[in-house]
């Protein structure tokens, strides 16, 4: 692979990070599985570009990035809406595109939504961590390009597979393109633990409408709204789960994410389906939420169709 095979990082934006679909088999050893906070996005972007599921992209929270190419090669940028340039002149997000060597690609401020992924043909190329996966845990000081968990720095260089075969230009329908700006509910499933709040404590949560707290980030959604009582406040710790909505002791919810501590002592009302989590990672702080229940075959069924489609389509 040639020297310049990749992306040199001009302006690194707000936050940047490498990631993929996160780590497996690491909670047991106190890490978080870490990877990407909108999987439909990021999934979208790598296939636009016939990257296998799973490979590593970029996530650019709040927009702001500059990068030059180095190598000829094709990009897609997906999920928040931002003003995506090349050379100053702009190009459509949700689309394969053209780089060539050295080009420049900005990304702004995002309009709507939080956080937009920028995939590269063939996909970034980054050491893996801890056995099986590069994705940034700037928390735990994990993966990413140096491997300490930092997000992406001036001067950097992403190398990128100069090797993979070009794709057909390919745009996504805009009835397949998320609105970030519309009224989210997401879908919650109520766990074992459900038992330990009261029907009227279910009720209040269910009717009424919670804020995403600005102290939110990629361990977990802070929400701010009705109090919830628990017949117990502290239990035994135990694992945590993706999306698992837990009650500390001022009974506000907080939503567990990607770079969750991997135990918690806290009551847990229920769960946020996988596919709410995507749409709930790009809504910013002050957003208002409602919650609406689901069952475990209706979020299995959504679950299989997006891996189905996005595991088995090029």
């Amino acid at each position: 692979m040639s020297a310049q095979a990749g992306f040199h990082v001009t302006k690194p934006g707000f936050f940047t990070l490498l990631q993929d679909e996160g780590r497996r088999g690491v909670m047991h050893m106190g890490l978080a599985s870490g990877g990407t906070m909108d999987r439909h996005a990021w999934a979208w972007a790598n296939h636009l570009l016939g990257n296998r599921y799973g490979a590593t992209a970029l996530e650019i929270t709040f927009g702001g990035a500059t990068f030059t190419s180095g190598l000829n090669t094709q990009i897609a940028v997906t999920g928040a809406e931002v003003q995506l340039t090349v050379n100053g002149q702009q190009k459509p997000l949700w689309s394969t595109i053209q780089i060539e060597t050295g080009d420049v690609v900005a990304l702004s401020a995002p309009r709507a939504g939080v956080r937009c992924y920028l995939a590269v043909r063939g996909g970034f190329v980054s050491e893996t961590h801890l056995g099986n996966s590069c994705a940034t845990v700037f928390r735990e000081g994990t993966g990413g390009l140096h491997g300490d968990g930092s997000p992406l720095r001036e001067g950097d260089f992403l190398p990128c597979n100069a090797t993979a075969p070009p794709v057909v230009n390919r745009t996504i329908p805009n009835h397949w393109i998320p609105d970030y700006s519309t009224p989210l509910t997401l879908d919650v499933l109520l766990c074992a633990q459900a038992e330990r709040f009261s029907a009227t404590a279910r009720s209040t949560f269910f009717a009424n409408t919670y804020t995403l707290s600005p102290q939110s980030d990629r361990m977990g959604a802070r929400l701010a709204g009705p109090t919830l009582e628990a017949s117990e406040r502290q239990l035994i710790s135990e694992g945590t789960s993706l999306g698992a909505i837990q009650i500390p002791a001022d009974g506000q919810p907080i939503i567990l994410l990607q770079d969750r501590q991997t135990v918690g002592g806290y009551p847990k009302l229920g769960a946020v389906t996988p596919r709410s989590l995507d749409a709930l990672a790009q809504r910013p702080p002050g957003t208002r939420l409602h919650f609406r229940e689901t069952t475990l075959q209706s979020a299995q069924q959504a679950e299989r169709q997006f891996l189905t489609f996005f595991r088995t389509a090029r």
